[in-house]
């Protein structure tokens, strides 16, 4: 069973190790949701290419998701709009009920639209191999580089320091390579546990601390352990590898809050890089 459950970890620590990255910049910049919307963008396209022929995990498949997710970064790099009452979230919800009513409506026309439904929200992260774990990391290795590199604009513009010289530049590049990473990961992880592997791990770092370095050690670990734990159940127990480890993230949340009132953390209200 051992020879089973090694993939679908590995293909979890690989997902994670950028994911908590992004979370805490997503919370940074109050769009919870935006990993969402993104997953969402990235399943629509992919289903496109579905109706039109494409097949599952190929890299036409990506390049779909790709093309899509760019667009997506395009909206919410511009989206951030100062002087208006319509707040940012409101656009990223919008974009992700339409998207989410497009892939539904899409698939209608498919005749494997509900089982293409289902693989979006759930994944495939238990029947994973290795070729495509070694394509996901060579490409989160590179985006992790370049997000590695630009650290400091990135982090400013995530901050809210609007002053930061091009930050629209910097928000289209942030989104961008965010939706490349998606990309990959929708197809392996699902909707939901794209979602859940990004913002949960980082809800729980900021419950301890205001400081968006510890944050992140904090919300690998969280992470790691969630992930691994569940992966392990899921086969003992015999039970649905995407849906357990969502609700295991909930379950690492609510432990968190738990230990925060227990030990009484105070780590402030205004965050630190």
């Amino acid at each position: 069973m051992l020879d089973l459950m090694i993939p679908p970890i590995v293909a979890g620590l690989v997902i994670l190790s950028i994911h908590t990255y992004l979370g805490l910049h997503v919370i940074a910049r109050g769009v919870i949701f935006v990993d969402l919307a993104f997953a969402q963008i990235a399943a629509l396209g992919a289903t496109v290419g579905f109706l039109l022929g494409v097949e599952h995990d190929t890299p036409m498949a990506l390049a779909f998701s790709v093309g899509f997710t760019l667009v997506g970064a395009l909206i919410f790099s511009f989206s951030r709009l100062e002087e208006t009452v319509v707040p940012q979230e409101a656009v990223i919800g919008i974009t992700f009920v339409v998207a989410s009513a497009a892939v539904i409506l899409i698939s209608g026309f498919t005749a494997e639209g509900a089982e293409h439904i289902a693989e979006t929200l759930t994944g495939t992260l238990i029947w994973v191999a290795w070729p495509e774990i070694i394509r996901m990391a060579l490409a989160y290795t590179i985006i992790g580089v370049i997000y590695f590199v630009f650290r400091k604009p990135f982090l400013t513009v995530s901050l809210g320091e609007h002053d930061t010289p091009r930050a629209r530049t910097w928000d289209f590049l942030f989104y961008a390579l965010f939706g490349i990473v998606i990309s990959f990961s929708v197809p392996v992880a699902g909707v939901l546990m794209v979602f859940s592997s990004l913002v949960i791990p980082a809800v729980v770092a900021f419950l301890f601390t205001s400081r968006f370095s510890a944050a992140l050690w904090i919300a690998w670990a969280v992470g790691a352990v969630t992930l691994v734990t569940g992966v392990v159940a899921s086969f003992q127990a015999d039970i649905p590898t995407g849906p357990l480890l969502v609700c295991m993230f909930g379950l690492a949340m609510f432990v968190g809050l738990l230990i925060r009132f227990v030990v009484r953390a105070r780590p402030g209200s205004v965050m630190h890089p």
